[in-house]
């Protein structure tokens, strides 16, 4: 399956979202071989972060000015967030540029590492480390998820894993993932860019 998801992402040109008032950052998509599938890294947020307080994410967040790349920015968030080295990651490649309620720009890279790997939660930044297999992700999309968000009630693409609900823009990332590598010939996915 590895081999099946380089293929893909090595042939798709990731589409970009440019503004200038976005932040630019970038996150890891990365993939656990586990139980004889791929199991997808996810954090839940602390409530003591500024933003997306208890939300489920990927590992990452914004560019340092010392991040040379926004790959790098997504290695060195990782390592900092739930401990990943950065030689343990294998990049399969990027996914589409996502803009965020907060105004962020965000660049996602599909990964893969060791399973079983020994994460070192951040206390301050993570309060839990999920590890959601991919079928499970596949059989939960819910593409009319309702989500209250600052008392307001948005229909938008939801997954369930236990009582988590993973939706925003990171529900948007699994969506394209699962799109190109597990439900067609890798041929770009329909729908809005942002």
């Amino acid at each position: 399956m590895k081999e099946h998801i380089q293929r893909i992402l090595a042939r798709y040109s990731p589409r970009t979202v440019s503004a200038p008032d976005l932040v630019p950052a970038s996150v890891l998509l990365l993939l656990l071989p586990k139980d004889g599938e791929y199991h997808v890294l996810f954090t839940r947020r602390t409530d003591r972060v500024k933003h997306h307080k208890g939300e489920i994410s990927f590992p990452g967040g914004a560019r340092d000015d010392d991040d040379p790349t926004p790959l790098a920015t997504a290695l060195r968030e990782a390592q900092e967030e739930v401990g990943i080295a950065p030689e343990d990651v294998e990049v399969l490649g990027p996914l589409d540029q996502v803009r965020t309620r907060y105004g962020y720009q965000v660049t996602p890279f599909v990964g893969d590492i060791p399973y079983p790997y020994r994460f070192i939660p951040r206390e301050e930044e993570v309060a839990e480390v999920l590890e959601v297999p991919v079928s499970t992700l596949l059989s939960t999309e819910d593409k009319t998820g309702s989500v209250e968000v600052e008392g307001h009630h948005y229909q938008m693409v939801t997954y369930r894993y236990g009582h988590h609900v993973i939706w925003g823009a990171t529900a948007r990332m699994v969506q394209q993932f699962l799109d190109l590598c597990y439900r067609s010939d890798g041929l770009p996915p329909s729908g809005d860019p942002d």
